[in-house]
């Protein structure tokens, strides 16, 4: 067997296939027999194809069954019309009787044509070695022009039920209408190659054949989808107005009659027919791409983008719309800023504000230009309907109209964002996602003067929908780090107190150990009264230490001498035993600067440096001036800090570190030295000691 003929069998298989399976499993209705007495016909044609075209057939054979083949053709047009008229329809009735006459005329002239005129004359020409070209006598030629006529109006039929369904129902017949109108576009070139040249090309029958082939799989995709026969759509009466497949059906016509009278004059013959295949396949391509929804809406989109005056003065709407949100420190904040601003660039009277919660399992209220929190509260959708639904907004990557989606999380949104106006805009939500991170969603509606959105308005909704997810992202970062610093502080905080209170308890846990021993002695007793209002001034000034951080640091400054105010900080400390105190207070200028603070700043420096150094330990006290500085210097000769320490203190913003115990003193210390315009250094190495550096700005006139 040649390749034509395992072909044509091959297309007659899949297609008789078809055919049963529908007779067999689908309701009967005369949509369903017509589709399965068209497949029928289709594979009797094809197996009379394979016949007449297998190898070692005479040309009396040959010429004998390509008059059966022709003859099954004739059936074609009427069933095929029949079930283009029917196919889908809800109101096919209305149609079957304005076409009564063209349907009876289709189901009984071709038939007689077939069985009573004469199809072919003479004997097969041979222009080249086994290339055949039947002569079509007037019955034939009639015939094929009938055909002609019949494939274009079923594809124009086709081509108005496709036009007239809309989102499921056009999923459901869209593999129908694409097999189909590939199966009776190929009949249609190789109809209209037999009219123009007068005769019938036996090698183009491999060419059905593989339309049939082809068809079929389409075909077959189809079935396969739920509800592919029980659809109801009503499309227009008017089936010549504006039709694709006429316009192409005509300019194919006009293109191959032009081709033919050049190939005439030319002599280029063996080229015709692969030129008009082409032009053909362009058409159909071209057909396809028309009727394709995606690309109808990307052609608009970018005729919209590039070739229409904008609607928007882009630059002072992003503006406006940049100063209303840049001092939003909050997601509350710019949820309100952001849902009045695009109110006013798109004219929308509700706008709404979801926000989805860190476990990605229910939206909280945000803000709205009609919806109170208490009503926002009963729209909020539940768990079980608010998880799909982040779900979906997570592969939602442009604006959508949520009136016209039929998924179950549209509905969801929809419920949240309630219609306000009868002859309002279709409801449109814009997704907040910044990389695989759904934040939330915008609901757009009510728009004044029921306008729709246009391309220009979606692309801006995306531009401001990304900028208010990324805003909402780093406030939502901000909080956190916020957060973050607090606890941080809290913890240091504690760590502090607990080390003070620490030391105090061990005291007191001594005491208390060694007075059952040594109560009757009377010099115990007078130390350990010593040691408890020792213990007790302790606590009490952590008390106040910790009060003063509850409290807003108030600074009232006045001039005053830094070193009479170091002098008496000093004032008590030179008589405490085992501290060697080391003062070099050199002469400055009067500062302005708080005379009580700055003495708990003296006296935290000079206290934190005797709890630091041992017995014998040194203390050095210097004032001087540096730079514009005046400088308050206390150094010690302790265990010291080290880095580790100092990257992890409450110093951390400076040079250095220090050992084991910055308390709560020396946070209150950096706190007012701060408020003073000053600030704090601290160098320490472990083993060597520390020094802590205050320094207040000199005057400007001194």
């Amino acid at each position: 067997m040649n390749t034509a003929t395992v072909l044509a069998f091959a297309s007659a298989l899949f297609g008789g296939v078809l055919a049963f399976a529908v007779a067999w499993n689908e309701r009967r209705s005369l949509i369903n027999l017509a589709f399965a007495a068209g497949l029928v016909v289709l594979t009797v044609e094809s197996v009379l194809t394979g016949v007449a075209l297998a190898p070692g057939r005479s040309e009396a054979a040959m010429v004998y069954w390509q008059h059966w083949r022709l003859l099954s053709t004739s059936f074609l047009p009427g069933i095929w019309l029949l079930f283009s008229l029917s196919y889908g329809r809800g109101n096919y009735r209305e149609f079957l009787q304005r076409w009564k006459f063209a349907l009876i005329f289709f189901l009984i002239a071709p038939p007689l044509l077939g069985l009573l005129g004469d199809l072919f004359e003479g004997q097969p020409l041979e222009p080249i070695p086994g290339h055949y070209r039947l002569v079509l006598g007037m019955g034939g030629y009639a015939l094929n022009l009938l055909l002609l006529i019949a494939m274009v109006l079923v594809l124009m039929n086709l081509e108005r039920t496709f036009r007239a369904s809309v989102g499921t129902m056009r999923w459901r017949i869209k593999f129908m209408i694409l097999g189909l109108v590939v199966l009776f576009a190929v009949r249609a070139y190789t109809t209209s190659e037999a009219l123009i040249l007068r005769a019938f090309d036996l090698p183009l029958e491999a060419v059905d054949s593989g339309a049939l082939f082809v068809a079929c799989i389409l075909l077959a995709r189809s079935l396969s989808r739920e509800g592919h026969f029980a659809m109801d759509i009503y499309p227009s009466h008017s089936v010549l107005q504006r039709s694709l497949t006429a316009m192409l059906a005509g300019i194919y016509m006009l293109v191959i009659g032009v081709l033919a009278k050049l190939v005439n004059k030319l002599g280029l013959g063996d080229s015709f027919t692969i030129k008009a295949f082409l032009v053909l396949v362009g058409l159909v391509v071209l057909a396809v791409l028309l009727l394709s929804d995606r690309f109808r809406l990307q052609t608009s989109r970018f005729v919209s983008r590039h070739f229409q005056r904008p609607m928007f003065d882009y630059r002072t709407v992003w503006r406006k719309f940049t100063e209303a949100t840049a001092t939003c420190v909050n997601q509350t904040e710019l949820a309100s800023a952001a849902v009045k601003s695009m109110t006013d660039i798109f004219q929308a009277l509700s706008v709404t504000i979801w926000l989805v919660d860190d476990k990605k399992e229910q939206l909280t209220f945000a803000a709205s230009t009609f919806l109170s929190e208490a009503r926002a509260g009963e729209l909020s959708p539940g768990k079980e309907s608010a998880v799909p639904l982040i779900k979906a907004l997570q592969n939602l990557h442009d604006p959508m109209d949520i009136d016209a989606s039929k998924e179950d999380w549209a509905a969801t949104l929809r419920q949240c964002h309630p219609m306000e106006f009868r002859k309002g805009s279709d409801r449109v939500c814009v997704p907040m996602v910044v990389g695989d991170e759904v934040l939330g969603v915008i609901v757009l509606g009510d728009r004044v003067g029921g306008a729709p959105f246009s391309w220009q308005d979606l692309d801006l909704l995306k531009c401001i929908g990304d900028q208010i997810a990324a805003g909402m992202l780093n406030t939502r970062l901000a909080q956190k780090l916020l957060q973050a610093k607090e606890l941080e502080a809290f913890q240091t905080m504690s760590a502090f107190f607990v080390h003070d209170m620490k030391n105090t308890a061990n005291t007191l846990n001594l005491m208390l150990q060694n007075l059952p021993v040594h109560f009757d002695d009377p010099a115990f007793r007078a130390d350990a009264l010593r040691g408890v209002s020792k213990t007790v001034a302790h606590i009490n000034r952590l008390i106040g230490r910790l009060g003063s951080i509850r409290h807003e640091l108030q600074i009232k400054p006045v001039e005053g001498d830094l070193n009479e105010m170091v002098a008496r900080a000093l004032s008590g400390w030179e008589e405490v035993a085992g501290i060697n105190l080391n003062k070099d207070l050199r002469p400055l200028p009067k500062l302005f600067f708080d005379q009580e603070q700055m003495l708990k700043v003296a006296t935290n420096l000079i206290f934190n440096a005797r709890e630091a150094v041992s017995q014998s330990g040194l203390v050095q006290i210097r004032t001087g001036q540096e730079n514009g500085w005046a400088v308050l210097s206390v150094s010690d000769n302790g265990c010291g800090m080290s880095p580790d320490f100092l990257g992890r203190s409450l110093f951390r913003p400076f040079k250095t570190t220090k050992k084991n115990g910055l308390g709560i003193g020396m946070f209150q210390s950096k706190m007012i030295v701060e408020a003073h315009k000053g600030r704090i250094e601290v160098e320490s190495e472990p083993g060597k000691g520390a020094t802590f550096r205050v320094l207040l700005p000199l005057p400007k006139n001194k």
